[in-house]
Parts: structure tokens; sequence; C-alpha cells
């Protein structure tokens, strides 16, 4: 069917009634990629966790638990890219469960997911504005408040998503190449002069040191931390160009792609210092030294005022893509009515550009609210702002990613026997799914040390609640809805693209 590539068509449901479609054909391969990887933040998560895993996790085993992340994610993304060619959906984990689960794990399953993405981008936006404070006051010496960056950050990701997903895609294209290309730089450059001060050593990739250290838990979850976000890319299915074939590969891309990357550069910037040295630099008050020293050494100082330019824009790629999650899963709840009155604000796209725009801009009223709290209160926008929402949205996206699993599994038993596989579709879904719950428990019981100075915050304390009370909001709601309204119960985490068979 022809599309017009500047008016996004409206797209049937399971049911009666007609959707506000997005646009189609609007993101290709690379795109989708780029989009899931942003949400990981590269250089984020290496100058930002990295350091804290040395110190505090399994030493210099940090690489080995980024490689042994790596292995587990590729498990659960063989079950999901299975899903996938199936079931295309901007609800993406929402639909999957709804088919595999039943519509009330669906839902809740939805208003998890959506919970979590919200949160994301002002825990996002609190790190960009500490990293844009502190490289202006120490470049420049401009003193500028951090909730001037805040609005702007805000005001960047509204516009973004206003605009459609080709747009974010190009900006994120260049800030995410800018930021890949510093950290690469100074990996390559320890790698081509013969691994630091004591040559290349192999235990940091040695899998066997991630289990050891100070806490191995600490450091496997922050090494699954690192990787949030790369399940993003089936919500762009029903934007992406033959989202049957994309979708698989963006996947397994953003998950084995990140991962060389992560153990490659975590490895040489430990190597770069030295072993023992790393472990040092690590604990010492500036603990980006651990990127900073080898980068400095390697590639120069130059590099190095680049690299704090790009932490800045890293994280700013990072909450712009987090802020397109949220939206589109605000905007897949309200095209079903899950709410009557939602299906005509935040369920409407823009008639020319095909984005979630209502949905977008409550998005960042959202987060408005949530980073005003914050400051009203006078907490740091590092310390408090980042970490505790950080913390509170990883628990409720990897309690998603375990029940689609599972959803997996039941949906494969179910349906389309020609796709059934005893590894892709049963193996490989059960072990993700236990893996999921395992990260979950290492959450729970490193919370704590992981909130560092936030410990004994109310909001770190009522996090398991919290999660708790959203999925139980949604499994209450959806039985009310299978008894007074059962035409919208039927629609919900209906609304796909298509589900036909694999390609």
């Amino acid at each position: 069917m022809a599309v017009d590539e500047g008016v996004a068509p409206a797209a049937k449901t399971d049911g009666d009634g007609t959707v506000h479609r997005l646009k189609p054909n609007a993101v290709g391969l690379l795109g989708v990629v780029f989009m899931a990887v942003a949400t990981a933040a590269p250089i984020t998560a290496m100058t930002g966790n990295v350091p804290f895993m040395v110190s505090s996790g399994n030493g210099i085993g940090a690489p080995a638990s980024y490689l042994v992340a790596m292995v587990v994610l590729a498990i659960f993304s063989i079950g999901f890219t299975s899903m996938a060619k199936h079931i295309t959906s901007t609800g993406a984990f929402y639909g999957f469960i709804s088919y595999g689960l039943g519509r009330t794990a669906g839902l809740a399953s939805g208003l998890l997911a959506t919970f979590a993405y919200a949160v994301f981008e002002p825990a996002l936006i609190g790190i960009f504005s500490t990293f844009a404070t502190g490289t202006l006051k120490d470049q420049t010496g401009l003193d500028i408040p951090w909730w001037a960056f805040a609005l702007l950050m805000l005001a960047v990701n509204a516009t973004g998503t206003w605009f459609g997903v080709s747009v974010a895609e190009k900006l994120l294209v260049v800030l995410l190449g800018t930021e890949v290309t510093v950290l690469a730089a100074m990996a390559i450059s320890v790698a081509l002069h013969g691994g630091g001060p004591h040559g290349f050593t192999f235990g940091p990739v040695n899998p066997v040191n991630a289990f050891k250290g100070t806490s191995a838990g600490l450091g496997l979850f922050f090494a699954f931390w690192s990787w949030v976000g790369f399940e993003s890319t089936a919500m762009y299915g029903e934007e992406s160009r033959d989202p049957k074939k994309i979708i698989p590969k963006a996947t397994m891309i953003s998950v084995l792609g990140v991962g060389v990357f992560y153990v490659f550069v975590s490895w040489m910037a430990i190597i770069g210092n030295g072993e023992t040295e790393a472990v040092k630099v690590a604990s010492s008050a500036n603990p980006l030294a651990l990127f900073f020293n080898p980068t400095e050494h390697y590639v120069g100082h130059w590099a190095v005022d680049l690299m704090q330019w790009l932490m800045i824009t890293g994280s700013l790629a990072c909450g712009m893509a987090f802020h397109n999650c949220a939206a589109r899963y605000m905007y897949a709840l309200g095209r079903e009515g899950v709410l009557p009155s939602l299906k005509n604000t935040i369920g409407r796209t823009h008639p020319r550009h095909g984005s979630p725009h209502i949905a977008g801009l409550v998005q960042t009223v959202v987060s408005a609210v949530l980073i005003l709290a914050f400051w009203a209160t006078s907490k740091d926008p590092a310390n408090a702002l980042y970490v505790l929402l950080a913390i509170l949205g990883t628990m409720a996206i990897l309690i998603v990613q375990a029940v689609c699993s599972f959803a997996v599994l039941v949906y494969f038993r179910k349906n389309h026997p020609e796709s059934r596989h005893w590894f892709k579709t049963f193996t490989a879904p059960l072990v993700g799914g236990i893996a999921m719950l395992a990260v979950v428990l290492l959450l729970v019981s490193n919370m704590s040390v992981a909130a560092g100075s936030e410990s004994g915050s109310l909001l770190l304390k009522a996090t398991p609640w919290l999660v708790a009370l959203v999925a139980a909001t949604g499994i209450g709601y959806a039985q009310y809805l299978k008894r007074r309204s059962p035409e919208r119960y039927a629609l919900l985490g209906r609304t796909v693209l298509e589900e036909t068979k694999e390609r």
C-alpha cells in the first residue's frame, strides 16, 4: 500500500474503531539501533558506572561483568526477538505480554514500563544538569544553576518528539556518534601503545573475576543497568521499514555491539591506569580520572576537555531517547482508550509529523513536576534526582523484562507451531526470565549501596512499594474493565501493526 510520507494514516485495531497511527517507514535499521543505544548512554555508563564497579563492586573484574551481562541479555533477546517477528506494536512489552500472558498482565506491565521510562527522563536530566554546570564552571568560569539546564533539556526533548522520530534520529546519530568516538579513541590508543604501564593483562576480562571483589553482586547489577533501554527497539516497529526483519536485527546489534564496546573500553581504561592503580583511582575523590588519565596520557588533554562536553551531550541523547520511549508507551495506552478520555488526547498523533505529540507534552509535564519536587526540597540533581529515579525505573523495567520472557514462552506454546524451537522459543526465554529475576534480586539486595548518600531516603525505601502499587493498579483496573467494559478490556495490548507469520 502506498503511504503518503507527509501524513500518518489511521490503523485498525483488533476491535472496532480506528486509532491514529504513528508515521510509517520513518526510520531504518541504523536509526532504530541508534535510538536504542542512546538509551544505554555509553559515555554515561562508562564514566558513571565503571569507576563505582571498580571501587565498590568486583574491582578489576568490571569488564568481565559486562561480558557476563552481554551473554545473559543476548539469551533474553533471542526470545524477545522471536516475539517481535510476529507482533509489531509501539507498546512493545505491553503488546507482547498481553498476547502471551493475557490482557491483565499486559496492562500491569504496560503501566510499569510507562512508569519506568517516565522517571528515567528526569533522572537523566539530573545528571545532564550536573555535567553541564560542572563543565561550564571548570572550563569557562560560568556558574549557571542546574535548573536552567534542566529547563533547556525539557524543551529539547519535547521539541524532538513533536517533530517525529526521524528528527530525533538525526540528532541522536550526531550526539551518540561523537561520544562513542572519544571513548573508542581512548581505548584504541591504549591498545596501540601496548596496553598501559604493565602491558596487556587479561584478568579484567576473565569471567571468573566478575564474581569476585568487594561486592560482586553490586558490580553485576551495574553492568546490567548499563544496558537499560536496549529493549526499546521493539517500540519503533510501527515506524520502521520492514519491522519483522529490522527489529530483531537492531535488538541483537544493540546487545552485542554495546556489549563488545563496554568490555573493550572498560578493559582498556583499567589497564591504561594499571590494575592496582585503577582501583586506587576509582576509589579516589575524582573517580572520573579512571577514564581521564589514560585519555590525557595516550590521546591528549584536548580529548579530556572534549570528553567532559560529550558527557553532557551523551546524557542529553539518553534523556531524549527515554522521552521518546515514555511518549510512545503513553500513546500506546491512550489509543486503546484505557481511559475513554485518553483516546482523543495522548492517543492522538500529529496530523503531519505522525508523532505522539500530545503524549510527549504530557511526559514533559510529568518530568517537570518531578524535577520541581526535587528542586523544592533542595535535593542534589546527581546524588538524588538521578540516582533515586534511576533505581526506581530500573526495578520496574527489569520486572517487565522478566515477565516478558515468560510471556514469550507461553505465547509460542499456544501459537505458531511452525515457529517453535527448543532453544529460541523455550530455553532462551526461560533462562532469560530467570536471569532477569536474579538481576532484580541483585538490585534489591544492593539498593542502599547503589544509592550512596541517599541510602536513607524515603523514596528509596518506598521504591519496591511504588513498583508494586503501579503493577497492582494495572491488575485491578484490568479486572474492572473485564467486568464493566468488556469491549475496552478486549482491546488491551491488542492494537498492532500486524500479527503475522515469521518471514
